[in-house]
């Protein structure tokens, strides 16, 4: 994430620090052994509240009964620091690290130590997923350190940094031990250090301080882009292969290196959801074979949950045996989203059980009854990490039975050397195709594990909500509700969408960052509001409901007029009216989630495809340009910049070219948003859709000749949804008409734009006088064509009609027939077809009035349906 950096300025940081700090040893990490030492005994003493009892995150309410004086960020702590001429310690970390907790209950509640702490410093604890800001900042300044003096260590949490009163950094760590072991520097010897140089040689830190904080300044925004790179896809080819070189052919996962094979092994769903860009939209094998490789690897892992559903935060080892236990909900959101789209890509079982299994366990275990989604699951109990998760083989004996624990070891590597200390982690040995024809008998035996583990002492949840996350979220379920028909997912995101749209707001309308206990506080960040749009526009996508449209067009102008950087293009991570910091940071690097440019250059490039405003356009083009040069130097760092780039480069070929679709709409045809009438329980009733079938026009039933080359069958295909599932004399229901057009093709709006052009057009037959009204056609899109004067509007991959059938009082007749027609006519980039009508047919009865109606397909007719043009 970090480049190595050089130069004389650095060097008199390296000599001065090391000569003032670390001459007599270096910071360490944790033992297995202090970890033990750190398990809660009974009769620990409790200590009165402090400061952090007021704060809600529960990161910080972890640390209000520690002996330390904690102040939380704030004006109040530097003011003391100012006052009293004292150093700022600050502590950074979050609520499921395991190691935060350890560091928390050796060194924090360790009566000494505080004491010293107390009387030396001014103590400052920050949870960093609520304020992403400060740990950025910090982060950056402790990686720029690390390298001034020489040590081999990575950034990493609980993150230990001193400062001046002003706030400028000038020595840190991660965790630091309660007490010196082999030579290592222990806490209290490290801050004696500190204090000693800063009563002796003030002058020198501070002059440190200065200078680290002019590299932190220079490293989080980006340089002038003096030589302009030219945005094609060059760009992403050369992410793509930075990625694949990157991968681990034996076992999968990115960012493998041969030179440290046993390091710690993340998931990367970023990379990983460019891959999948990759592999739809250019047709790359090696990418989809890397993906692939990657999600089956995780999907037998330890990593994967195979119990309760959903994934761990990392691998401790290369095999993705052991994981890092802890459940983060943008892990959760990330990875169900790329084995959906997987599983659009191959029709994979084995992605659709993952994405399902891994959605099912946010809706049940981290979903607020508002709506919201929590933040994430703890690691440990009772101070033993993976505790809650692991099993002995006496255990699954006991619960299973002789012969059905046998079949469960073997699958589940119970036969193999235990190679976590505390138990054995579940994962698969075999290939899930291998384990196929016992699905039957092992579904029923996870169930008897997961009742069980059920019952042991919970984990510790982080209830917070955070806005960005659930941005994440949202979009997820949107998608997956698209891609398996379920209406639950979707209905989920939609109140997660208006919970967040309504109780994470302040007064002026702009977004609040966090949510817990009634309270939404902090001013939200990029990330923010980037996630979230995205988050509302695959709702858009999903349910055809303007309103997400519009909230997400709201909001985006929110964030152009909040975080625009008027100088040097693209956005900062933090708002116009965000509190000063040392440092304004403005990247596009990916981390665990996907940087706020890239999401919103995304955002910017799908929002002038439905709106036709070029505004949105010419902010991603600009963004785009400015992170150029940064893509092409380190491409392996950036894959969701690329991915947008992509986008970006796709959407702005001509429409006479067949057009690449956004990766956020692939799948909206056949076995996307619309259920089939055919199929799904929650369409109209079969009896009153059997005859409701599709009837291709009549040019397009002509069988191929024997040696002719093959063409899709037709250009459009069209389902039709009702409201209820009877008529009424008299009475009145909602129709919905999707059609869905061909890859490479597009029809005209209604009305046709330029109206020289052949409308497409949604009528109605019937026998018994039913009529069709309130017509209602979507927008489309606006594009230029050589020769044409003005933008010609057309619709690619589907249009959603919306009308509504009025019903005649004095029908007699208890059954109405009804041919439903889209006149259209189809055109490529080469020529277009004849126009032609595509007819659904279908019977449906009639009641009279006051008899009773069964309200059906509510998902697919939005409260407030508002035409994007006059109805016709």
């Amino acid at each position: 994430m970090f480049e190595r950096f050089h130069g004389a300025c650095v060097s008199a940081v390296c000599l001065l620090m090391v000569a003032c700090l670390l001459s007599n040893g270096t910071v360490r990490s944790a033992s297995a052994e202090e970890a033990k030492k750190s398990e809660k005994q009974p009769g620990d003493v409790a200590h009165k509240a402090n400061r952090l009892a007021r704060e809600t995150s529960p990161y910080l309410l972890l640390h209000a009964h520690n002996p330390v004086d904690w102040y939380p960020w704030g004006p109040e702590a530097f003011e003391k620091a100012k006052q009293e001429n004292k150093p700022i310690f600050l502590s950074i970390g979050y609520s499921s690290c395991y190691w935060c907790h350890v560091m928390e209950r050796l060194v924090f509640m360790n009566e000494e130590i505080a004491r010293y702490m107390n009387e030396h410093f001014v103590n400052v604890k920050v949870d960093r997923e609520e304020r992403p800001d400060v740990d950025e900042i910090y982060m950056t300044a402790l990686q720029i350190y690390f390298q001034a003096i020489g040590s081999p260590q990575g950034g990493g949490w609980p993150m230990s940094m001193f400062l001046t009163p002003e706030g400028k950094p000038f020595a840190g760590g991660t965790y630091f031990p309660p007490t010196a072991n082999e030579g290592q520097l222990d806490f209290p010897t490290y801050m004696r250090r500190i204090v000693t140089a800063w009563k002796d040689e003030r002058e020198t830190l501070v002059k440190n301080a200065d200078i680290l904080t002019s590299y932190v300044r220079r490293t989080v925004k980006p340089g002038l882009n003096l030589n302009p790179v030219k945005l094609d896809h060059s760009l992403t080819a050369a992410v793509s292969s930075a990625i694949i070189e990157s991968f681990d052919p034996q076992y999968g996962g990115i960012g493998f290196s041969e030179e440290s094979p046993n390091a710690p092994k993340f998931p990367s769903p970023v990379r990983l959801a460019f891959l999948e860009y990759q592999a739809v939209q250019h047709g790359d094998a090696k990418a989809a074979e890397a993906l692939d490789q990657t999600l089956d690897k995780l999907a037998a892992g330890g990593i994967r949950d195979h119990l309760g559903g959903g994934f761990h935060r990392y691998s401790t080892d290369r095999q993705w045996h052991v994981p890092h236990f802890e459940k983060m909900l943008y892990d959760q959101a990330q990875l169900a989203d790329v084995y959906t789209a997987a599983y659009r890509r191959t029709k994979k079982p084995l992605y659709r059980q993952v994405a399902e299994e891994t959605f099912d366990y946010v809706l049940r275990e981290m979903t607020d009854a508002r709506g919201g989604f929590h933040s994430a699951l703890d690691a440990e109990t009772d101070g033993v990490e993976g505790k809650y998760y692991v099993w002995s083989a006496d255990e699954v004996a006991a619960l299973l039975g002789a012969d059905n624990a046998a079949i469960f070891k073997r699958v589940y590597g119970f036969n193999e050397p235990q190679v976590f200390e505390h138990g054995y982690v579940l994962h698969v040995v075999q290939p899930a195709e291998k384990t196929a024809d016992l699905e039957q008998q092992l579904a029923p035996m996870r169930r008897t594990l997961w009742e069980a583990r059920n019952k042991r002492k919970p984990l510790l949840k982080d209830d917070k909500i955070l806005t960005s996350w659930n941005g994440l979220m949202i979009r997820a379920l949107a998608r997956g509700g698209a891609a398996f028909e379920r209406a639950d997912y979707t209905a989920a995101a939609e109140k997660a969408a208006r919970f967040v749209l309504t109780d994470m707001r302040d007064e002026q309308g702009g977004l609040r960052r966090t949510y817990r206990g009634g309270q939404a506080k902090l001013n939200a960040y990029l990330d923010d509001y980037a996630f979230l749009i995205d988050g509302l526009l695959a709702l858009n996508e999903t349910t055809h409901n303007d309103e997400w449209l519009g909230s997400a067009r709201g909001l985006a102008d929110q964030q152009i007029a909040q975080f625009w950087d008027a100088d040097g293009k693209g956005f900062f991570f933090t708002s116009n009216n965000h509190e000063e910091l040392i440092a304004r940071t403005r990247n596009a690097h990916d981390s665990v989630l996907p940087a706020g440019n890239s999401v919103s250059v995304h955002n910017l490039v799908r929002l002038t495809l439905l709106t036709g405003d070029a505004k949105y356009r010419t902010r991603a083009e600009e963004t785009l340009a400015v992170f150029a040069p940064k893509l092409q130097e380190s491409p392996g760092v950036m894959a969701h910049m690329a991915f947008a780039l992509g986008v970006f480069l796709d959407e702005s070929q001509p429409v006479s070219k067949a057009a690449t679709p956004l990766p956020s709409r692939e799948g909206l045809g056949e076995g996307g948003t619309a259920q089939s009438p055919l199929t799904s329980p929650n369409v109209i009733p079969q009896r009153a859709v059997e005859r409701l079938a599709a009837k291709p026009p009549e040019e397009e039933q002509k069988p191929a000749e024997k040696n002719a080359k093959k063409k899709p069958a037709h250009k459009i295909s069209a389902k039709a949804f009702l409201s209820v599932d009877k008529l009424t004399k008299g009475g009145t229901c909602r129709v919905v008409m999707y059609v869905d057009i061909a890859d490479g093709w597009h029809i005209n709006t209604n009305p046709a734009k330029p109206d020289k052009f052949i409308a497409t057009e949604f009528t109605l037959k019937s026998k018994q006088g039913t009529t069709l009204t309130n017509v209602q056609y979507p927008a489309g899109k606006p594009v230029k064509v050589p020769g044409l004067n003005e933008p010609q509007h057309i619709y690619e991959k589907r249009a959603v009609i919306y009308g509504e059938l009025k019903v005649p009082e004095t029908v007699a007749a208890n059954e109405e027939e009804l041919e439903l027609s889209v006149h259209y006519q189809a055109c490529n980039d080469k020529s277009c077809l004849p126009p032609k009508t595509f007819k659904l047919e279908g019977k449906l009865p009639i009641v009279g009035k006051g008899e009773p109606v069964k309200q059906i397909n509510q998902d697919k007719f939005p409260a407030k349906t508002k035409p994007k043009v006059s109805a016709k």
